[in-house]
């Protein structure tokens, strides 16, 4: 499946900005399964754009700078990626979680993708025992490593309410936890954090899921939005499996990676320094449009 993706960021400030420096990580990385093919990114009214390394996470980084006055500003991206991901299935001959914890703590790869990486704690992503008592309930140390993720994220599918009004993007996991209820970060959050206390390597993954409408129904354009899920690490077989705790999925054909970090705080689609005074609005509008054909609904063992 090929798919358009158009992410527009707009701010309006409340009076002239005299400067900004921004972080832009809208650029879809290259990631198994997937192949970035073309991107373009355009500021306006005014703005230079250069490269940036990426601190920490995979992740593409661009560095915004705008040095004259403006009052708003809009940062489009627009990129193709192909897609064409296999349907993980769990199979009896998966290493059990026991399995995984042990090869993570001894893994010698210090990449960014290095599972080692994604055993800890991060900011946004504290431990905290109450989490990890309730996910525990289905990561026991002898159970198929893609068995146990995929009935994690099914019960907190069944037992969390979706509400985009319960949360803040700074709201700790443990709050959401308490009263089960959030969006998709929120849910990642506290599967992340389930994981991580089992000793688990477990990634926060950014990007974008194909939205299909009702039938008879068209598709709303830019009604999508950037979406998070979870990746474990599931020995150097499988690798990085995606699993989608707000749907109860894999991440397969409908799932695009953006990028992947230990939290949110370090793959944020936009966020730097802005001077100025008076309040700022920032809207946000997303399309994923599939080019060809229908998904491929093929499985992998």
């Amino acid at each position: 499946m090929i798919y358009h993706i158009r992410h527009i960021t707009r701010f309006d400030y409340g009076n002239q900005v005299k400067f900004a420096r921004c972080n832009l990580r809208l650029k879809p990385i290259d990631w198994p399964g997937q192949h970035l093919e073309d991107y373009t990114l355009t500021v306006e009214p005014v703005g230079r754009l250069g490269p940036a390394h990426a601190e920490a996470g995979l992740a593409n980084v661009t560095r915004l700078v705008v040095d004259t006055p403006v009052r708003t500003l809009s940062i489009e991206s627009a990129a193709r990626v192909t897609v064409d991901r296999l349907i993980p299935i769990p199979d009896a001959s998966d290493p059990t979680l026991a399995d995984i914890a042990a090869w993570a703590r001894a893994s010698h790869d210090l990449s960014a993708a290095g599972p080692a990486n994604y055993i800890y704690p991060s900011p946004l992503i504290p431990l905290d025992p109450e989490i990890g008592d309730w996910c525990a309930q289905d990561l026991t140390p002898d159970r198929g490593c893609l068995e146990a993720g995929m009935a994690l994220a099914l019960r907190i599918q069944r037992d969390f309410q979706f509400d985009g009004t319960a949360t803040f993007v700074d709201t700790p996991p443990r709050d959401a936890f308490r009263q089960r209820r959030g969006v998709c970060q929120d849910f990642a959050q506290i599967m992340i954090t389930g994981l991580r206390a089992a000793g688990l390597p477990a990634a926060y993954a950014s990007g974008y899921i194909r939205t299909i409408p009702p039938p008879g129904q068209p598709r709303l354009v830019g009604a999508d939005a950037t979406h998070a899920w979870v990746l474990l690490w599931c020995g150097p077989v499988r690798g990085w499996v995606g699993i989608d705790p707000t749907n109860g999925i894999w991440m397969a054909g409908d799932h695009i990676v953006m990028a992947v970090g230990r939290d949110y705080a370090e793959i944020a689609p936009v966020d730097g320094v802005v001077l100025g005074s008076g309040a700022q609005q920032m809207d946000v509008s997303v399309d994923v449009e599939p080019l060809e054909g229908g998904l491929s609904y093929s499985t992998a063992p």
